[in-house]
């Protein structure tokens, strides 16, 4: 009995594109501590495996031990909750189905489970975020990819296969830009960070203006966004373009959907009002005459990683308790 009552911590993990965030979490939501390391430094799936394994023993030994440890979510992209792999991630270095979940699990010997990065996210704002209270909106997150989670009835939504929400490669434009998952013409084409770069460098093409983006050797949704505060009008027309294309999408995903909000995460969502008033704009155009002005769009106040891990910790204590250590 002692032993069950001791296990008062979970491990939450967030697996993005350029790191890898690891948290310890008490049953109130506390990060009690925190690390990171670079997921670029291992191509190898199971040499990946290895480092997790090794850093989240360690930072447990170091704060109460590995013994108060119940069990450990994991947030990644194109993760599956209903088979614990990450399914074909478009963006991410290991290709093909990965079995991330029965992996760790195998080498740590307690219960782990993982879901998608942008339903984990929802889990998250749902539980500590501006979506705290809300039974129904859709959390979108806006980086190098582009998701969503729908959260109906006070749950996240999986669809039949786990992939419910994958918003990011539904179809814009026709035979239009491609994508990373390649298909042509996907939503994350357009808005995702690449996308944006892309239509930077397409309006400089168009004319001769000047624009403080020629002078950037690395332009990042981030640069642009800093010239946009700068006055810079080609800058701001970047955002223009990206946020009418979002808010046409938005529109035919509340006009199905019906929700209370969108939530917005991600480093995209930091482009703040450039990206989201004119989205909201070309939203309230085209949605279902019913639901026009009762969305809102609301920008996550959470740290993105500190969002993630916790949100994988919701999806942690969520499991049912295994332990080889019993």
């Amino acid at each position: 009995m002692s032993e069950e009552t001791n296990k008062n911590r979970v491990i939450g993990v967030d697996i993005s594109l350029e790191s890898t965030s690891y948290a310890i979490v008490d049953v109130r939501g506390n990060i009690i501590a925190r690390d990171k390391f670079d997921t670029q430094d291992y191509s190898n799936v199971t040499e990946y495996v290895g480092k997790l394994s090794e850093v989240i023993v360690n930072l447990a030994e170091q704060n109460g031990g590995y013994q108060a440890i119940r069990s450990i979510g994991i947030s990644a992209p194109s993760g599956n909750y209903l088979t614990g792999c990450i399914e074909n991630a478009p963006n991410l270095v290991w290709k093909g189905v990965i079995p991330m979940a029965a992996l760790l699990q195998d080498r740590l010997g307690v219960a782990v489970a993982l879901g998608n990065d942008a339903h984990l996210a929802g889990l998250g704002e749902h539980a500590f975020g501006c979506a705290h209270g809300m039974n129904n909106f859709i959390l979108i997150t806006l980086g190098h990819g582009i998701g969503s989670c729908v959260f109906s009835n006070g749950k996240v939504h999986l669809g039949a296969d786990g992939f419910a929400g994958e918003i990011g490669h539904t179809c814009l434009m026709y035979n239009g830009r491609i994508c990373g998952c390649g298909k042509k013409g996907c939503l994350e084409a357009y808005c995702g960070a690449k996308g944006i770069v892309l239509t930077a460098q397409e309006l400089m093409a168009e004319s001769n203006e000047p624009t403080m983006m020629r002078t950037i050797d690395h332009l990042t949704p981030k640069n642009i966004c800093e010239c946009c505060e700068q006055g810079d009008k080609m800058a701001i027309e970047v955002f223009e373009r990206t946020g009418r294309l979002l808010g046409r999408a938005l529109a035919g995903y509340a006009s199905i959907i019906d929700p209370e909000a969108f939530v917005f995460a991600g480093g995209i969502s930091h482009a703040g009002h450039w990206l989201l008033n004119p989205a909201n704009e070309e939203f309230e155009k085209l949605v279902f005459h019913n639901t026009r002005d009762k969305v809102k769009f609301l920008v996550s106040a959470l740290d993105d990683h500190e969002r993630d891990v916790l949100g994988a910790s919701v999806l942690a204590w969520d499991i049912k308790e295994y332990s080889l250590f019993k």
